[in-house]
């Protein structure tokens, strides 16, 4: 062979290397990530979710791919969207937003991974046989938005000790939260002797709508119940309830931080941390049928003191005792 043909096939064959190389690593997992909401106002925790990815070993576009899939507040397109995932063949699903979102995706696929974050009782929505062992594809953190409920409403009393009358904000699409929410409220209502009143919104026009009738009732506080589309919303209802002079409670801290007068709930931001860390063990190799459900521990009472001045309210010495923050 002649000096310049064997350089040549040298050349070429260095060349193929790293080629070579490439086709022989493995593809890079990829997280299916299926929520009713759009992006927007979600920025604090799908940080945390890629933090617990993080914490866990997983860095999204290093060492894995996230297709994210939003419903925009359209629940009809659900199920269209977790079958696009199921099609695509991601390694595992994380569902969001509400029931209908791990619903839609526990319908597509009994073989995926399915990681869910939810407010009811996922052993008697049927997602899991029990909280220490689910036993099929699904597990997640229940992060008890609804157990709250009652709490939520002794606490707005304590700050509103003049109430009688509260109006109660639910969103009839949610049928499951918003039954749950009303069977806790009714007996915790009279049990402190409040009369309640309940009004409903599913989109953004409604909930205009529904305070132009509350209104009109004229409440003496006000109630938003747990539930995604409220926590994509929480700027309008929050300018709505300071507007109309109203004093309301919410079941999170993000509506207290844009001017809410008080939230008490579980930390969503650390349970969406925590759907970051299972996704991160079940790509090492965990099965969802033996992670066992977390349920959050720890829950916030946040108050808005320029929220109560502004309200004409004295917050009372016990309540800023109990709280974990006070807003100046």
């Amino acid at each position: 062979m002649k000096r310049r043909e064997l350089i040549s096939l040298l050349g070429g064959a260095a060349a193929a290397w790293p080629l070579a190389a490439r086709a022989q690593q493995p593809a890079m997992p990829v997280i299916g990530f299926l929520d009713r909401r759009s992006p927007d106002g979600l920025a604090d925790r799908l940080r945390a979710f890629r933090q617990g990815l993080k914490d866990a070993g997983h860095v999204e576009g290093e060492t894995v791919a996230i297709e994210y899939r939003w419903a925009e507040n359209q629940i009809d397109r659900l199920p269209t969207l977790a079958a696009d995932l199921v099609r695509r063949r991601v390694t595992m699903i994380a569902a969001g937003g509400g029931v209908a979102s791990i619903l839609a995706a526990k319908a597509e696929t009994k073989t995926i991974p399915i990681l869910f974050i939810v407010a009811e009782d996922p052993v008697r929505l049927g997602l899991v046989a029990s909280l220490a062992r689910p036993g099929g594809n699904l597990t997640g953190i229940n992060f008890l938005s609804l157990e709250l409920a009652a709490k939520r409403l002794e606490l707005l009393r304590e700050l509103v000790p003049t109430a009688t009358r509260v109006a109660v904000l639910v969103n009839p699409v949610n049928v499951t939260n918003t039954e749950s929410t009303l069977r806790d409220l009714e007996p915790a209502a009279r049990a402190i002797g409040l009369q309640m009143q309940v009004f409903k919104a599913s989109t953004s026009p409604e909930i205009d709508a529904a305070f132009t009738t509350l209104v009109r009732e004229r409440p003496d506080a006000l109630f938003v119940s747990g539930d995604a589309f409220f926590d994509s919303r929480r700027v309008q209802l929050v300018q709505l309830a300071t507007h109309h002079h109203l004093p309301a409670t919410y079941s999170g801290r993000e509506y207290a931080e844009v001017g809410g007068l008080m939230s008490y709930g579980s930390d969503i931001t650390n349970a969406y941390r925590q759907v970051g860390i299972y996704t991160g063990r079940i790509l090492k190799g965990a099965k969802p049928e033996e992670l066992p459900v977390v349920q959050a521990s720890k829950f916030e009472l946040v108050i808005n003191a320029h929220a109560a001045r502004m309200l004409g309210l004295t917050v009372p010495d016990k309540l800023v005792a109990l709280a974990d923050e006070v807003i100046e």
